[in-house]
């Protein structure tokens, strides 16, 4: 039911959004990395505005999943720690001997 909600809220509109951008946006533009000689053919490349827009788009997506994936880093290790702590615990429980049955208590009367 949440991804369905997830794709009907966010996911749509930003796709209609994305589309009409790339629609509105088709002329060429030259993105060049020389500051000092922006007439450069060999740093220049030219290509519609649109694709650098998705270019920048992608690239914080993955700059920012990296980010994430580099501050929850404590917490994956502390989550494999306890993992093996809970093996180790399952091994042990597996391996002691079973607790002998007594008779049965009686029951209390009031």
């Amino acid at each position: 039911m949440f991804n369905r909600f997830m794709l009907i809220v966010v996911f749509v509109p930003l796709a209609v959004i994305l589309i009409a951008l790339a629609v509105a946006n088709r002329e060429p533009v030259a993105f060049t990395l020389d500051p000092f000689n922006p007439g450069n053919p060999a740093l220049t490349l030219t290509l519609p505005l649109f694709i650098f827009l998705f270019l920048a788009l992608a690239i914080g997506m993955i700059v920012g999943s990296l980010a994430t994936w580099v501050k929850q880093r404590r917490y994956r290790k502390l989550a494999r720690q306890r993992g093996v702590e809970a093996e180790n615990l399952r091994q042990v429980v597996s391996r002691a001997p079973a607790a002998p049955q007594g008779p049965a208590l009686p029951k209390p009367t009031n």
